[in-house]
């Protein structure tokens, strides 16, 4: 007896659009004659081309000729030695639409930068999580995402919000995603200290002691989509005058900053789960993600500090800062 075995609906999919894409991209073929070749319809074609680019078979890249990136991204290169990575975006456009296309971006841009055998770590956010709800599927092997601050406070575990986060940037690339079950901010430094010598979070330290990528945001007190460190309980009164005393202007993954750029002296750090500035520094790839005037002076602290390589930031946001930066 013949074993006869059929594919499955989904595999006879994606070799079609791997067929068809390949027609499309490689040979520009029209969409007219890759149904001919192939016995569908135009319309079947288009949605097999679109499926093979949703599903990660097809990554598109603009590369730009060195010394001919548009003006506000030279400027910086000039000014802050980073990659800008520039959204256009129009005037008329509300600030949860500006973070839409900004994440939308920065979803397919992170794509490719992340490859088999690397650690990403992401610092869980407002914008981060618009992010990850805009990745593009991306197969890898060996790799993973590591959580690289506590989300639990004195209200919630917040471990959903932020294990969410993890595995869809995960479950993206095909990685292991590695939670960290720890508060946001201890009681006590001394607590912090003891916990760092346990061996299970030890373990989850030397992950992100290894990454070769970090995704994070900026975050700050105020704005139209304010930072969800800010917005969902996780500092008390006291804790915010204690941040103005310090001259904060912002966090990265809950660890702060003063418009200069410099972190230490800031009491809440020690309290802070997230990886020291100093530790972030070392990472070779840190992409941050911004979108909203109202994150200008924190974002510019973090230029200056020398947190960021890569920059994702909508163009009516950019033209503000550089205008700022050179005036």
């Amino acid at each position: 007896m013949t074993d006869q075995r059929i594919a499955p609906e989904s595999d006879l999919r994606t070799g079609h659009a791997t067929q068809a894409a390949r027609l499309y991209y490689f040979q520009d073929m029209t969409m007219a004659a890759i149904g001919r070749e192939l016995g569908v319809s135009r319309s079947t074609v288009s949605r097999l081309i679109t499926f093979a680019r949703a599903s990660g078979l097809v990554e598109i890249k603009i590369s730009t000729p060195l010394g001919q990136a548009p003006r506000i991204e030279r400027a910086f290169a000039d000014l802050y030695d980073i990659r800008a990575h520039v959204v256009p975006v129009s005037e008329t456009v509300d600030e949860l639409q500006r973070l839409d296309r900004v994440a939308t971006f920065a979803g397919r841009l992170l794509t490719s930068f992340f490859e088999s055998d690397m650690v990403m770590g992401v610092a869980w956010g407002t914008t981060v999580s618009a992010v990850s709800r805009k990745l593009a599927p991306k197969r890898t092997h060996n790799s993973t995402v590591v959580q690289l601050n506590g989300a639990a406070n004195t209200r919630t575990t917040g471990v959903s919000y932020a294990t969410d986060i993890v595995r869809t940037f995960a479950d993206a690339y095909g990685a292991v995603a590695q939670g960290f079950p720890v508060p946001a901010f201890f009681d006590y430094p001394e607590t912090r200290q003891h916990l760092w010598r346990e061996r299970s979070i030890k373990r989850v330290l030397e992950l992100q002691d290894r990454m070769n990528l970090a995704v994070f945001s900026i975050g700050v007190m105020s704005g139209a989509v304010p930072s969800h460190v800010y917005s969902a309980g996780y500092l008390e009164r006291e804790d915010r005058a204690e941040l103005q005393r310090d001259g904060v202007v912002g966090d990265i993954a809950t660890v702060f900053l003063r418009s200069d750029g410099s972190h230490d002296r800031i009491a809440l750090n020690d309290r802070s789960s997230g990886p020291s500035l100093d530790r972030l520094k070392v990472v070779p790839r840190r992409v941050c993600i911004v979108a909203g005037a109202s994150k200008l002076d924190a974002l510019t602290a973090a230029l200056r500090g020398g947190l960021i390589t890569d920059l994702v930031i909508d163009d009516i946001s950019a033209a503000q800062l550089i205008l700022r930066s050179r005036g």
